[in-house]
């Protein structure tokens, strides 16, 4: 019994963080195609900070068409907005917010966590009930470790522990490079908004990129090699 394999990881999913959104209308126009497009699990909706019920109200235009597509609606902070605007649950940063968050949001809602900077902070989140951990966003300063210490982070956490976790990548090789390293699931934002070719054909391209990862880890799980 003891040489049975562990059973095969699910392929790793899309997270698709928006833009700081102000009107909506846009996205909501284009979220349906984009959704169909490829394989992605949830929406991390990132508003422009004004007040309560503005961004109430735009939780509450984006989320039908992120739910109908069969994704969950995540709000980047705000967790106190998100029963309020029929949202799925909040991303938060760091410990403190993810303790304050954790108790309005589960167990119903889904209260993931990133800004965590040490191994004992991301164990620590496990132990808390974080839904998920993020690993590879950039800092405050807009600064982020390197692809292959976000690896390295991500291949530690998906060995040893039960929570997803997630990769924030930057490019077409970070999202290769985290999802053949354990990544659950892979953010991806700007990378898709700012590609000239529009953010279908990013998605897309992406999507098949963690797949291809994937396929490739899985038939080769002894010699996955990072960055």
């Amino acid at each position: 019994m003891s040489n049975k394999p562990p059973p095969p990881r699910p392929a790793p999913r899309l997270y698709l963080a928006t833009p700081d959104v102000d009107d909506p209308a846009a996205l909501v126009a284009e979220l349906p195609g984009l959704l169909a497009s490829a394989d992605v699990a949830a929406v991390l909706l990132r508003l422009k900070e004004t007040d309560q019920r503005t961004m109430i109200s735009r939780i509450k235009a984006l989320a039908p068409p992120v739910q109908k597509a069969g994704a969950a609606l995540l709000i980047d902070g705000h967790a106190e907005l998100v029963a309020r605007g029929g949202a799925d649950g909040a991303h938060l940063t760091g410990l403190a917010a993810l303790e304050e968050a954790a108790p309005s949001l589960k167990p119903d809602r889904i209260a993931g966590v990133g800004g965590l900077t040490t191994r004992h902070d991301s164990m620590s989140a496990g132990e808390m009930g974080a839904d998920y951990l993020l690993f590879g966003e950039p800092d405050e300063k807009g600064q982020r470790p390197s692809s292959q210490a976000i690896a390295e982070r991500l291949d530690w956490w998906a060995e040893l522990f039960e929570p997803p976790c997630v990769g924030f990548a930057t490019s077409l090789e970070e999202a290769y490079d985290f999802a053949a390293s354990g990544a659950d699931f892979v953010l991806v934002g700007e990378l898709i908004w700012a590609d000239p070719r529009g953010p279908k054909a990013a998605l897309i391209e992406v999507d098949a990129a963690i797949k291809k990862a994937y396929a490739t880890a899985s038939q080769n799980p002894a010699g996955q090699e990072h960055g």
